[in-house]
């Protein structure tokens, strides 16, 4: 453990006065921005080993916690896809300057497509771990989604934490809303796509779609065969880091 390791993360006060947690380091841009996935935080594995290599390379990078997730303030079955895409659009437009390169896990890949798209003139580059455009769409039988019409949510036993996965009709319905791989995925920065082909939870196929649909000439897609849905092992985060060090050195 380090001292740093006992620092609280600063906050980011909201307009509606909802404080969002974020660690933030200085260095050469463009500023790495990691987003994590559904009832994820900022303090996982990939994300603390991404900047611990970050320090060690005198890179920038954003580390943050949607509103009702991790340290931020707020319930977490308050969230939507939308809601929590402007947590990321406040944070980076009021903390990081110039160019960005966004790595999203999971969710955080399909948060990370929508902010990408909102903000075309600042991205250097997209970064997908296990990337879930779409999944209130094809990650939900047709019974799931009567039950969410009916009782307003869902709640699901997952391996990843001692809470049970809850899933709010809000959310469904914003994620609905916000569906990307219908169509072209406007978005010209170069892509990488990490996935295994072993996720039980997202499709390897979608990183396909995604590398498809994207506009971008620039697009790599990397299959791990005996990969899971997080890619979090040591060969997994190496990965992981080899594929962002060179984006960045090609900038």
């Amino acid at each position: 453990m380090t001292h740093a390791d006992f620092v609280p993360p600063a906050l980011f006060t909201r307009p509606d006065g909802v404080r969002l947690a974020y660690r933030q380091r200085g260095g050469a841009g463009p500023t790495i921005v990691f987003l994590p996935g559904y009832m994820s935080d900022m303090e996982g594995g990939k994300a603390i080993a991404l900047d611990a290599w970050a320090a060690r390379s005198g890179r920038a990078m954003l580390r943050l916690d949607y509103a009702g997730c991790g340290a931020s303030d707020g319930r977490f079955e308050d969230g939507t896809l939308a809601s929590w895409r402007d947590d990321v659009l406040l944070l980076v437009d009021a903390l990081v300057e110039g160019p960005m390169v966004l790595v999203g896990s999971s969710m955080g890949g399909w948060l990370a497509l929508l902010v990408a798209l909102t903000r075309p003139e600042r991205m250097a580059g997209f970064v997908g771990i296990a990337a879930a455009p779409d999944f209130t769409d094809w990650g939900f039988t047709e019974a799931d989604k009567a039950l969410l019409m009916t009782e307003g949510r869902i709640e699901e036993p997952t391996p990843y934490s001692d809470q049970p996965y809850v899933t709010t009709r809000d959310f469904w319905e914003s994620g609905q809303a916000l569906r990307l791989l219908g169509g072209p995925i406007a978005i010209g920065c170069p892509v990488r796509l990490l996935h295994g082909q072993c996720d039980d939870d997202v499709p390897w196929e979608t990183a396909l779609r995604i590398a498809a649909q994207a506009r971008s000439s620039d697009v790599q897609t990397l299959l791990v065969k005996d990969g899971d849905h997080r890619l979090s092992r040591d060969s997994d985060i190496a990965l992981l880091i080899r594929t962002v060090a060179s984006l960045l050195d090609s900038l």
